[in-house]
């Protein structure tokens, strides 16, 4: 997964670039309230970014070029992040004369696009690791333990931060970075057993291992996106009990052209017509009972026969 040459002759100080410092105070300022989705996303970015920069400059240190090469993808990632964030922030604004359902799915796309993002880097992953396999090279395993554990400890801060999200934007950034952790876990794991037995293709197994987990998880991740764009009834919803419950309802008689679909995956939406006798009485009662199952804006319009339906 990486190759790190000369890196033995690092000197890491305790706090190099206050990565210490900066991962205890956004802790403080997470543990200080429940966040928002852009904020956590917002810290995964500068995390990933400061890393990057380390990587960056640990690159020229040691002049590896295989660490120069990491940190511009780990910049790439960043940048993904980086518009995750933006559509995030996007997602939050209201409706317009245009947007009459305001921009929630912003927040959709923003995951769609770190998906992408992820799915493209772990074949990447996985077309070097085939290689190193059929070709194993030298590695420094002295300076993959070091690297790799700085990288263990940014890349777990970013992934706790944004674990526990509930948008799918958050879902899929909390991903990019298990991903990050899973990837140095590894690298650290395989360079301790190679150091001690020089069996150079674990590094490259473990990687294949990683990138087919995170494929996996991104494969199932985009199709809960792609449900909503296609409007699809939700998966903790079932529309036939639902159905059910409404027409125990006292006056419902029937219920037609009803539709159930998600804005972003915690906004639901619902609308339908009623046929029922009792045209006051009924709407109230229906409304409660679309609550009760997390469906919280409906549109119900009232008819006493099937002649009245448009």
């Amino acid at each position: 997964m990486l190759q790190i040459s000369r890196l033995r002759h690092i000197i890491l100080p305790n706090d190099m670039f206050g990565i210490r410092y900066i991962i205890l105070q956004l802790k403080t300022l997470v543990n200080g309230g429940i966040m928002k989705s852009k904020k956590r996303i917002l810290l995964a970015f500068i995390l990933n970014l400061l890393f990057s920069v380390f990587e960056f400059f640990g690159g020229i240190f040691t002049g590896s070029v295989a660490v120069l090469s990491d940190s511009l993808h780990d910049l790439g990632d960043a940048a993904s992040i980086g518009i995750s964030y933006f559509l995030e922030r996007k997602s939050e604004k209201g409706a317009d004369k245009k947007h009459t359902f305001g921009y929630a799915r912003y927040s959709v796309l923003g995951g769609l696009i770190t998906s992408a993002v992820l799915i493209l880097g772990s074949c990447a992953v996985i077309y070097n690791a085939v290689i190193r396999i059929i070709d194993p090279v030298g590695i420094d395993y002295n300076g993959m333990i070091i690297f790799a554990l700085v990288g263990v400890t940014v890349n777990f801060a970013a992934a706790y931060f944004t674990h526990g999200g509930h948008s799918l934007n958050q879902r899929a950034v909390n991903l990019h970075m298990l991903e990050d952790v899973l990837g140095w876990a590894a690298v650290l794991f395989g360079a301790v057993i190679m150091r001690f037995t020089d069996i150079k293709i674990i590094d490259p197994i473990m990687s294949l291992a990683v990138a087919c987990f995170i494929i996996f998880n991104c494969i199932k991740n985009m199709k809960n996106m792609f449900d909503i764009f296609l409007e699809k009834v939700p998966e903790e919803v079932d529309i036939e009990e639902i159905t059910e419950q409404l027409l125990n309802i006292e006056g419902v008689s029937c219920i037609k052209r009803f539709h159930i679909w998600t804005l972003d995956g915690n906004i639901h939406f619902a609308s339908m017509y009623i046929i029922t006798e009792n045209l006051e009485g009924v709407k109230g009662k229906v409304r409660e009972k679309l609550k009760e199952h997390g469906i919280t804006n409906s549109v119900i319009e009232i008819c006493d026969s099937d002649e009245n339906i448009a």
